[in-house]
């Protein structure tokens, strides 16, 4: 079987993340599997899939992905393949303007709980009619179905869900990154892994460190449109010199197995992947208690109340201070993340193109 799967880049997030551990594993049950970004820019995802045998194509370098030339551009892809699998709303927008033009089925997958065009009720009418233009939508977790179904109304057959995934042995296993271990010694030390967007609410935990002592320090990994900003929020607060910005990291893996307490400060979101790697790394795991997060968090992890910086500090300066504590929750969280293992996730992608 010929798959496509279109994705606006490669760059910092769970969908892109996604496309990493997924398309070997699709490519390993015998189909021919390749990728098209609308925005080629290469990152360390693209580097990581191209060495995988992926092979990738591109609409452009760069620039608007809403760009109105990438509707002509998609054409002669559509044409060629079985199954065309898209991600992320320009993507899905295009290709469900463009169906009379696909050769085989088309497959969605929805990555989150809300997003910018739900605020407007005007637009629901417009993803009512892009959504029944797939043959299925996979939302990535039963919340994130279950919030599409109350945004879009009426009884949609063509949704379902397929758990998001992650390579839990490579997390569990992952080697002690040195100098992480070597330049915070001494020092009580959290990381955070996403990309610097208006979902992630890493507001929040920038001031969380208003209220922990000098010794915690704090490690951002990820890029971002709001990066500028949140470095202006840290020296306004004078906690430049404990919150440290990494950009973009290939040994998330590492970084994770290296520090004291792992968080996901958000809005909401889907079934977060970073938020499952940090579970599966045996470290404690602290999350905001928002939709997409409650449900794979609740008693196994730490929720704080979305946007409450002080219990935020409260519950790091907790595990980090409690030995037991901290011991019991990283070997729950760990044990919570085995129910979200990727090969699990690439059979059921592989069984549903092959039913529907």
């Amino acid at each position: 079987m010929k798959i496509l799967h279109i994705i606006t880049s490669l760059r910092t997030g769970g969908a892109e993340k996604l496309m990493v551990d997924l398309l070997p594993r699709l490519r390993d049950f015998g189909n021919e599997v390749e990728l098209l970004l609308f925005d080629g820019t290469q990152t360390p995802f693209y580097e990581t899939l191209k060495k995988e045998g992926i092979k990738i194509h591109h609409l452009q370098i760069g620039g608007s992905v809403y760009n109105p030339l990438n509707l002509f551009r998609i054409i002669p892809y559509l044409k060629k393949y079985d199954i065309v699998h898209t991600h992320n709303t320009a993507p899905q927008l295009f290709v469900a303007i463009d169906k009379i033009f696909c050769k085989g089925k088309l497959f969605n997958t929805e990555h989150s709980t809300s997003n910018r065009r739900r605020q407007w009720k005007w637009f629901r009418y417009i993803d009512r009619w892009m959504y029944s233009q797939y043959n299925k939508v996979i939302c990535i977790s039963d919340i994130a179905e279950k919030k599409l179904r109350e945004y879009l109304g009426g009884n949609l057959k063509n949704l379902c869900t397929i758990n998001n995934g992650i390579d839990v042995e490579k997390f569990k296993n992952a080697t002690l990154c040195n100098d992480i271990l070597e330049e915070f010694k001494g020092k009580r030390t959290a990381i955070m892994v996403a990309g610097f967007r208006w979902e992630k609410d890493h507001v929040t935990l920038i001031n969380a460190y208003k209220y922990l002592p000098d010794n915690y320090h704090l490690l951002l990994a990820g890029t971002g449109v709001l990066q500028n900003e949140l470095e202006d929020l840290c020296r306004e607060l004078g906690l430049d010199k404990r919150i440290h910005f990494l950009g973009m990291r290939e040994d998330i893996p590492q970084l994770l197995k290296s520090v004291d307490v792992i968080i996901m400060s958000s809005h909401f979101e889907g079934l977060s992947l970073s938020s499952l790697e940090g579970m599966a790394s045996g470290k404690p795991f602290i999350a905001s208690d928002v939709a997409g997060l409650h449900e794979i968090v609740n008693g196994y992890g730490i929720l704080f109340p979305h946007g409450d910086a002080q219990k935020l500090a409260e519950s790091i300066m907790k595990v980090c201070e409690d030995e037991y504590y901290r011991k019991d929750i990283a070997q729950k969280c760990q044990n919570r993340a085995k129910n979200f293992d990727i090969s699990s996730m690439a059979i059921q992608y592989n069984n549903i193109y092959h039913k529907n």
